[in-house]
C-alpha cells in the first residue's frame, strides 16, 4: 500500500522519490474523478493511503469498497472490489464522508501524507504539529513549502512544490 511505502511500515529502502510521488497522486486523483464522472457516480467514502495500492510500476489501484449513499443525486451505493485482498461484504458507513466532497477533503489529507512523507495523525510530534492538516492550515502560505519531506529536497521545483501543495489546501 502507499501508506507501506511512505512510512516505511515494512520497506527499508530510500523514501518514494518526487516523481513517483506525484505519479501515485496523479493516478489516485483519477480514480476518484472516474468515481465521481456521471458514467460510474460513486463515492469511495474511506479514501486513504491504506487503502491505495501500488502495482510493481507504481501504478495507484484502489482498494476496498466504494460507498455511496442512496438519493445523492443519482448516486447509488455500489461495491468497487478490484482486488483479491477483501472477502467482506460489509459497507463502511462514516456519513460525514459520503458525499463526493467528503472524497475530495479526503484526496486533500492523502496529497499532504505524500508530499510530507508525515502521517496525517501522529502523537510522536511536538504538540501543534500531530495533526498534519490542522498543522497545514496554521502555516503561513510562505511557510507551507516547510511541509515537504526534507528526505527528497532537490528534486523537485520551487514551482512544482508551490502547486501541489496549494492543490491539497484547496481540497481541505
Amino acid at each position: 500500500s502507499l501508506e507501506n511505502h511512505l512510512f516505511r511500515r515494512y520497506f527499508q529502502s530510500q523514501p518514494l522519490p518526487w516523481s513517483l510521488r506525484i505519479k501515485i497522486a496523479l493516478g489516485a486523483a483519477k480514480g476518484l474523478a472516474f468515481l465521481h464522472s456521471d458514467e460510474a457516480k460513486v463515492i469511495y467514502g474511506n479514501f486513504k493511503t491504506s487503502k491505495i495500492l501500488l502495482d510493481s510500476n507504481y501504478n495507484a489501484k484502489r482498494s476496498g469498497y466504494g460507498l455511496a449513499k442512496e438519493g445523492l443525486q443519482g448516486y447509488s451505493m455500489l461495491q468497487l472490489s478490484d482486488c483479491s485482498c477483501s472477502n467482506s461484504n460489509k459497507f463502511y458507513h462514516e456519513e460525514e464522508d459520503l458525499t463526493p466532497e467528503g472524497d475530495v477533503y479526503s484526496f486533500g489529507v492523502v496529497l499532504l501524507e505524500i508530499l510530507s512523507g508525515r502521517r496525517a495523525l501522529d502523537a510522536n510530534r511536538p504538540s501543534g504539529e500531530q495533526d498534519l492538516v490542522q498543522h497545514a492550515r496554521s502555516a503561513k502560505i510562505c511557510k507551507l513549502h516547510q511541509l515537504l519531506d526534507a528526505r527528497i529536497e532537490g528534486q523537485h521545483s520551487s514551482d512544482e512544490a508551490r502547486k501541489a501543495l496549494n492543490l491539497a489546501m484547496k481540497c481541505l
